[in-house]
């Protein structure tokens, strides 16, 4: 199954002849004169309509830019968590709708521009969002449709890199500013047990995590990873698999949503945050990694260690070459992993994705990859995934005399007999297929094999199964 932007839910265009808008501003402002309600149903028939009519580009995204401001003007009425309307609910659906339409038009043109199209995107994952959190205030279950189009806008936003582009959106309650954190935040918000949530506490949990929600990843799917964050399926009608639903779809649409730098940032200082705005999320945080949040027992621990950082050092260490390393300690530790806190002048060099060797008081050291970092004012916090297997040093050649890469082998029982053999490398050395030379450590020959297609990707290393005899 491939994901496309015709997926996504939009009614067909109804009239042809493009709706008559030079009186558009006059009926909008005819309708803030009635009262609440009548108001809200004349704008909703009247966006009803536009949204089911031909338009040029340019048309609909002024049509929906005059829209939005409408939708300020009422929302105001909901700012002190009063349950919104029937009607209301409707115009942000049909908001949502209106957005969707024009990211397909903005799509269907030549090269649009990153903002632009970022815009457009977050324009409509925000009324998806209003959507979401007027159902859940209501506690009503959302339509499953609006799950499938927020996955589809989310991995439209990540081929198209800008998931991170800053939006100015002068919503209330506040939404994060980028595409990446608002899809995040309903995310946050659908894993909070809403329907749990006294009336009031459903706008006033989503704009508390507005600058947290960014802080998450959602990181490429690992069949051995077992750490604990949820699971997506950017195919499903729902936020997250739950814990006892096993993934089946096509891992190119599985996440892993990465939760680690959240959660030590909630109890970082934040003096815009209200009091109750920090009982409410200390509150619901443990929701968020379901009933098998500790999957693993911690150990609470404050014990030094040291980290060597990126191949190279790796390969070196392995060798006994003693290379520069980064001083760290170790705060918990899990049979998945550890919490480590390390200098901040250490962030340019741990980024998330980086492949790291762990040496603590035990004589054997411990391959990990950082899951997710996050700096304050202690440090920097790091969340390491250990990798299980022991690491050995290995070289590679495109042919016996070549120029040499390092690399390294990380090797776990299998059951039964034999090992599984993981190799790592720094990204873009190889292509999938390309004929390679690897030498072991204290071997003189060298196996040739292609290389296979990598199970897992990071920002900085590929990992290939191999097969050795």
């Amino acid at each position: 199954m491939t994901l496309d932007a015709l997926r996504l839910e939009v009614p067909d265009i109804l009239e042809e002849d493009a709706a008559p808008l030079a009186d558009l501003n006059e009926q909008l402002a005819q309708a803030r004169s009635l009262p609440h309600e009548q108001a809200l149903q004349q704008v909703l028939s009247l966006l009803f309509r536009l949204n089911r009519s031909a338009m040029t580009l340019l048309e609909r995204q002024r049509t929906l830019q005059n829209c939005s401001d409408e939708y300020r003007h009422y929302a105001v009425v909901y700012l002190d968590g009063k349950p919104p309307s029937a009607l209301f609910l409707g115009l942000c659906n049909e908001l949502a709708i209106g957005f969707k339409r024009l990211l397909l038009q903005i799509l269907k043109g030549r090269q649009p521009s990153l903002p632009h199209l970022a815009w457009c995107l977050y324009m409509a994952q925000h009324f998806l969002a209003q959507s979401l959190l007027r159902h859940y205030q209501l506690y009503q279950e959302p339509p499953p449709s609006l799950w499938r189009d927020s996955h589809l806008l989310y991995w439209i936003g990540e081929h198209q890199q800008c998931l991170d582009e800053p939006v100015a959106a002068a919503f209330q309650p506040a939404p994060a500013c980028t595409l990446r954190g608002l899809y995040q935040q309903m995310l946050l918000l659908a894993l909070s047990n809403p329907f749990h949530l006294a009336e009031g506490e459903c706008p006033q949990l989503f704009g508390a995590l507005a600058p947290l929600a960014g802080l998450a990843r959602l990181l490429p799917w690992d069949d051995e990873d077992d750490s604990e964050g949820p699971t997506l399926d950017l195919t499903e009608s729902q936020p997250c698999l739950g814990y006892a639903q096993k993934p089946d779809g096509g891992r190119d649409y599985l996440r892993r949503f990465e939760l680690g730098a959240l959660l030590v940032a909630l109890h970082d200082p934040a003096p815009l945050q209200s009091a109750n705005e920090r009982q409410l999320l200390e509150r619901v945080r443990h929701h968020w990694l379901g009933q098998q949040q500790r999957r693993n027992p911690r150990d609470e621990q404050n014990t030094p260690c040291k980290l060597l950082v990126g191949l190279p050092a790796i390969h070196a260490q392995l060798l006994e070459q003693r290379p520069s390393s980064a001083v760290a300690r170790v705060l918990d530790t899990s049979a998945g992993g550890a919490r480590l806190l390390c200098q901040p002048d250490q962030a340019a060099h741990l980024s998330v994705g980086q492949l790291v060797l762990l040496l603590t008081s035990s004589p054997t050291p411990i391959l990990a990859l950082v899951r997710w970092r996050h700096l304050n004012v202690e440090g920097l916090h790091l969340g390491l995934h250990y990798l299980k297997g022991l690491a050995k040093p290995v070289w590679l050649r495109r042919a016996p005399s070549a120029q040499t890469h390092q690399g390294v082998l990380q090797s776990t029982p299998a059951p039964g007999s034999g090992w599984h053999h993981g190799l790592w490398l720094a990204n873009g050395e190889f292509g999938e297929g390309e004929n390679i030379w690897l030498q072991l450590a204290n071997m003189h020959n060298q196996a040739v094999m292609p290389l296979p297609t990598a199970n897992l990707t990071t920002a900085s290393v590929t990992r290939h199964p191999l097969h050795l005899a």
